[in-house]
């Protein structure tokens, strides 16, 4: 059996590609902040569907980062929204381990391999290449991975590696949470 999913949301939020000239990653990124150097809570919760206690009690248990003058920087809210991506299919004790893979300590930049506007890019930018493909097995994930990241310089040896690791479990596991919707849409029509 093949399956072939097409999400029309940005990932990690609850905006439709569509309404926003479809416009991802990196790009989507610097339109929300060409306006601001930074976003309010509220505009997290418009863009991301995230309740303020949510956000407020992953900053408690430090997996977000502080807001500043309370305004969310442009990585800042790229972490936001892959976690978000994630948290539907994956623990988020997993996710945190995960973060800590990447990029060492949140909040500390000296120890990131990425900025996470970089990886957020590099995640949105492999989605629509497998997605509008309609290819979606492991082998064709490695292989886009690859490609995408065939300009990421490493600021340290084995830096590359475990990016493409970590993107390989980031896309997995957001496929994963694409079956499980439509699992869930499948039962609620059995259910009635």
């Amino acid at each position: 059996m093949k399956l072939r999913f097409y999400d029309d949301l940005i990932p990690g939020t609850k905006l439709k590609q569509s309404d926003m000239d479809g416009l991802t990653g990196l790009e989507f990124l610097k339109k929300v902040f060409f306006i601001s150097d930074g976003v309010m809570l509220t505009q997290i919760r418009d863009i991301s569907g995230i309740d303020s206690s949510t956000l407020q009690n992953w900053t408690k248990r430090g997996w977000v980062v502080n807001s500043k003058l309370k305004k969310y920087d442009i990585d800042q809210v790229a972490h936001i929204l892959i976690i978000n991506m994630l948290r539907s299919c994956m623990q988020l004790d997993k996710i945190d381990f995960l973060i800590h893979y990447i990029n060492g300590e949140v909040g500390n930049a000296s120890d990131d391999i990425i900025r996470d506007s970089e990886l957020y890019d590099y995640i949105c930018r492999i989605l629509n290449h497998m997605m509008n493909s309609g290819t979606c097995d492991l082998s064709s994930f490695r292989e886009y991975i690859s490609e995408i990241t065939d300009d990421y310089v490493e600021p340290m040896e084995g830096a590359r590696e475990r990016l493409n690791k970590a993107l390989e479990v980031i896309l997995v596991t957001y496929y994963a949470a694409l079956i499980k919707q439509q699992a869930t849409k499948l039962m609620e029509a059995i259910e009635g």
